[in-house]
């Protein structure tokens, strides 16, 4: 007798494509490399789509780290953007960072950010810029 899962309680989460995808999980230190590019469509718990587009690409399989090269492209289902040459995103913690110069759009408050070094979690709701340039404009709450 074969058993299936339950179709309503899963979901899709992620769903990467690549022309070329090279794969050496046989070796000691298991990864798979995206030579010609990646384009990573991801979800959030509401079905909300993001997009993730690198020119470059290497999953480490042991620890569960991606690393995107060139070009590399988020944009957020709500509108934010992040451009820059490099980015790692450790898959475990939902974490993504970079030492690499940045440019961060942000279209709720009109604001482009560009710095260097930024650590972020995955639907750039929260984030830490290590070095800024430029001009923000930061909302202020009001104690009433």
């Amino acid at each position: 007798m074969l058993e299936s899962e339950d179709s309503t309680s899963t979901r899709v989460i992620a769903v990467l494509t690549s022309p070329l995808n090279e794969d050496y999980n046989n070796l000691e230190f298991p990864y798979r490399t995206f030579p010609d590019g990646l384009l990573v469509h991801y979800f959030n718990e509401t079905g909300e789509k993001s997009i993730i587009k690198a020119d470059y690409g290497i999953i480490y399989s042991a620890t569960n780290v991606i690393d995107l090269q060139g070009n590399v492209v988020i944009e957020s289902h709500d509108g934010k953007k992040l451009e820059t040459p490099q980015l790692f995103w450790d898959q475990d913690d939902n974490w993504i960072f970079t030492q690499e110069k940045f440019k961060f759009t942000n279209p709720e408050d009109g604001t482009i950010m560009d710095g260097e070094g930024m650590d972020f979690n995955r639907d750039l709701s929260f984030f830490n810029a290590h070095k800024t340039y430029g001009l923000m404009t930061i909302k202020e709450e009001s104690n009433d």
